[in-house]
């Protein structure tokens, strides 16, 4: 005997994954609202990051987002050809300065500087700059 679905998994069924593999949960309606997102990209950590401590090994600024090393080697390259960064060596460091007075890339954001994000999030605890 043949089963007909309907065409809605039942609550809990899988479905296939990337690749068609097996294993991958259905989640409920109530579920899929709870997605795991942020309001900064990581770029615009990174930037911040490197605002906070202009010498940080890329090695750290990765751990501390939690992204790969050749991830924030690339985005730090993304920032630097867009202007937002420049990179000096220092003996076998490098040594970043944040180009804070650049527009943010999007038009919607595009009449304020990366300064007043970088503002926002490198004031000490005393609420200086």
């Amino acid at each position: 005997m043949t089963k007909i679905s309907s065409g809605t998994p039942e609550p809990g069924a899988h479905r296939p994954g990337p690749a068609g593999q097996r294993g991958e949960r259905m989640t409920a309606p109530n579920e899929r609202n709870h997605k795991a997102w942020t309001f900064l990209t990581n770029h615009a950590r990174v930037l911040i990051c490197i605002a906070r401590a202009p010498t940080i090994r890329v090695r750290d600024v990765a751990q501390e987002i939690g992204i790969t090393e050749r991830s924030a080697q690339l985005i730090i390259t993304d920032l630097e050809e867009a202007g937002y960064l420049t990179r000096s060596r220092v003996g076998r460091r490098n040594t970043y300065t944040v180009i804070a007075d650049r527009p943010f890339r999007h038009p919607a954001e595009g009449d304020h500087d990366v300064q007043d994000l970088v503002a926002l999030f490198t004031k000490d605890r005393a609420g200086a700059y």
